[in-house]
């Protein structure tokens, strides 16, 4: 299934995730991945940066585009599939997970990715989120948190701060909001990250580690919705902010912060949490993304507050683990080995089958 690449320049690699996936030889650029659909979303989304990254990173991948789909489901984010010149499913509110997970498992030559949002995948798709990372399916899911729902008109969504007025809230939400970051690690989730639209180095430099995760990686992007909640992360992308609050994790390095580079994360001793301190405090945290036990990068997940004054981003976790997809074909060949290949008309017209009278 695999097809050999030629004449490969010496930047072009092979991404772990795709190793089943047929390259293509010939040079790619953003253009050959941008459809002849109007892009459409509000003046100022953040959807539009996202979008630009995401189709000057696939190049580098390197695959060809008929092995390629993109497959959504309900909300602004979920108009990507129009907009790349791929194969790609819009479809129904919060099921994305599920229908990738069956292109995933049916056609490994194919790399699969899921856009989504925090009210498609959070709210109504919540359930098929999480199943989808505890079994580790081969897929990419990309979640744009924008803390409400955009194409709806502004009501809050499962990542809207406590309080948030909107229009459906408008003596403030009552919900305790989601951390996406530490629902997925709570599923056990073996990839985790998060980046923000306003970079678009650090996003694309993210898209590349999780193309080369095999299993499900799980990317949160926090995006900006400028209509219906402007300015939701200003902290983290404010020239004058950004820097000091901003946490960027490097897997080996020591988990420093700051715009003089002054802070630092440790365990606070008593309590066993992660707290800030000074840079130089002998506590200071190294970063091992490949931890196989999830406790530490779940306590980053935790370690944001309100007023975003220190935010991790990055990836939190990186583990490797048999994937779904990979123990279901293994198993099918196993039991083709030991019994033939099956046969559907014997097994409906079989002695296993039964009758229901009314």
């Amino acid at each position: 299934m695999t097809e050999p690449r030629s004449a490969e320049s010496p930047t072009r690699r092979r991404f772990r995730a795709f190793d089943l996936v047929p390259v293509e030889n010939g040079k790619q650029t953003a253009k050959d991945f941008k459809s002849d659909q109007e892009v459409r979303w509000c003046p100022g989304c953040g959807d539009y940066v996202i979008l630009a990254a995401f189709q000057s990173f696939l190049p580098e991948l390197a695959l060809k585009r008929e092995n390629m789909v993109i497959v959504s489901g309900i909300g602004c984010s979920s108009r990507f599939p129009y907009y790349l010149d791929t194969y790609g499913m819009h479809s129904i509110h919060g099921r994305a997970p599920a229908i990738a997970t069956g292109l995933a498992c049916a056609r490994p030559d194919l790399s699969v990715w899921v856009m989504t949002g925090d009210g498609d995948g959070l709210s109504i798709g919540g359930n098929h989120l999480i199943h989808t990372l505890r079994r580790n399916v081969n897929l990419r899911i990309l979640l744009f948190n924008n803390r409400i729902y955009g194409l709806t008109k502004g009501q809050y969504s499962p990542t809207s701060e406590q309080g948030k007025v909107t229009k459906s809230s408008p003596a403030g939400s009552l919900d305790a909001p989601f951390n996406p970051l530490s629902l997925a690690l709570g599923a056990e989730a073996t990839f985790v990250a998060r980046t923000l639209d306003s970079d678009r180095k650090h996003l694309i430099e993210v898209l590349r580690q999780a193309s080369d995760h095999k299993g499900a990686a799980f990317v949160e992007i926090l995006q900006n919705c400028p209509i219906y909640n402007d300015d939701a992360f200003e902290p983290l992308k404010s020239a004058e902010s950004r820097d000091d609050v901003t946490i960027r994790l490097a897997h080996g390095e020591r988990i420093v912060y700051g715009a003089d580079g002054s802070k630092g994360i440790r365990r606070n001793p008593q309590t066993g949490s992660l707290e800030p301190c000074a840079a130089d405090d002998p506590g200071v945290l190294v970063h091992d993304a490949t931890a196989a036990d999830p406790t530490t990068a779940f306590a980053l997940s935790r370690l944001d507050d309100d007023a975003f004054s220190h935010v991790p981003v990055g990836v939190f976790r990186s583990v490797e683990r048999p994937t779904y997809d990979g123990l279901m074909r293994d198993q099918i060949a196993d039991a083709t080995a030991d019994q033939g290949p099956g046969d559907l008309e014997a097994l409906l017209t079989g002695g296993d089958t039964w009758r229901v009278d009314n």
